[in-house]
């Protein structure tokens, strides 16, 4: 039997993760959506879309969801829904994890990793996080959980743009570009995405976005010498010069910066240096990824790590004539970036 596929969909509250989800609910996709809530609460999918049944922890919807209140641990739920499928008892095509506003997605990322029986039976697609923009200032400045679940997203959408300002959206825009610079991002009413843009898209498949490099994040120090581009679906070219004013006023916690070299790793070096790293820093490292140009290796290769949770696979080969450049881009809590970058380099052949 196929992997099952698993989104998170996180974001601080009031985001408006349940009326994205709904909208996903009720669109006829045809596929059979599992939704499991992390919370209990005003914010529970509204009844009207529930047949109810208080006793038992799943509750089958009349559009053929399921859906699941987690009373005990994110594991057992997912390893009954999984057990529930294998025997024929419960259909569903993927799994959604809503999180309370407050949670920290990084733990529950991690357990697609950490536990076999699950690894076994899901694929962690991506974590969504959905971003206020009406309170996305306050929230960003003073909570961090909130800057969390964008250090963590692999794709973020921006509600609420329709009650500010455009140059408010824009310095939103920007600054969470700063703090995550892998994510794409866009805006959406009242929770109305294509599904197309919700699921499949392999933000956690290693092979699959090997595109890690977001160029306006060339140059060195925080001044105005990042270039990147302001469209809103981030193809990341090399886009105008940067000149917002605004984001020097936050010193966000959550930051990012690429490392880049033509020079080949030392795969033991490599090895030693990031599992010291991981050591030390893992609780602050969000998400961490790169492309990887290897001594000894025609291929590429692929790493990636959640937290302490680190792995890498081998990509495809080098091109004929494609310049071998290891990419490598950490998103975190007040990195040391200085330690991070000169240890990479005294990693290099």
């Amino acid at each position: 039997m196929s992997l099952i596929p698993a989104t998170i969909l996180t974001g601080f509250l009031g985001a408006g993760k349940t009326t994205l989800l709904k909208r996903v609910l009720t669109e006829a996709h045809g596929q059979k959506i599992a939704v499991i809530e992390n919370e209990f609460g005003e914010e529970n999918i509204d009844n009207d879309i529930l047949r109810v049944d208080t006793e038992e922890q799943i509750i089958q919807m009349n559009n053929g969801c399921v859906c699941c209140t987690i009373r005990e641990d994110l594991r057992t739920t997912l390893a009954d829904l999984a057990e529930k499928r294998r025997k024929g008892e419960l259909q569903f095509d993927r799994v959604v994890i809503e999180t309370t506003g407050l949670a920290d997605p990084g733990p529950v990322a991690q357990t697609f990793f950490m536990d076999d029986e699950i690894a076994e039976s899901y694929l962690l697609d991506s974590v969504l996080t959905l971003v206020d923009a009406k309170h996305a200032e306050g929230q960003l400045d003073t909570r961090q959980e909130a800057r969390r679940q964008v250090g963590f997203a692999d794709q973020i959408f921006i509600s609420k743009s329709d009650l500010v300002a455009k140059d408010e959206v824009d310095a939103l825009i920007h600054r969470l570009k700063h703090m995550n610079p892998r994510a794409p991002q866009r805006t959406v009413h009242f929770g109305e995405v294509p599904i197309a843009e919700v699921f499949d898209l392999k933000g956690f498949n290693l092979n699959a976005k090997l595109d890690i490099d977001p160029e306006f994040l060339s140059g060195e120090g925080h001044g105005h010498d990042h270039h990147h581009d302001h469209d809103h679906d981030h193809d990341h070219g090399h886009g105008e010069h940067c000149d917002h004013p605004h984001h020097h006023a936050h010193d966000d916690d959550v930051k990012s910066f690429v490392f880049r070299s033509k020079r080949a790793f030392n795969p033991a070096k490599l090895e030693d240096f990031l599992g010291a790293i991981v050591q030390v820093y893992g609780p602050k490292m969000l998400r961490y990824k790169g492309v990887l140009n290897m001594k000894g290796s025609d291929r590429k290769v692929i790493f990636q790590g959640v937290h302490q949770l680190m792995g890498s696979d081998l990509g495809p080969k080098w091109a004929p004539g494609e310049e071998k450049m290891s990419k490598m881009v950490f998103i975190g809590i007040d990195l040391p970036r200085d330690v991070l970058l000169q240890g990479l380099e005294q990693c290099l052949v």
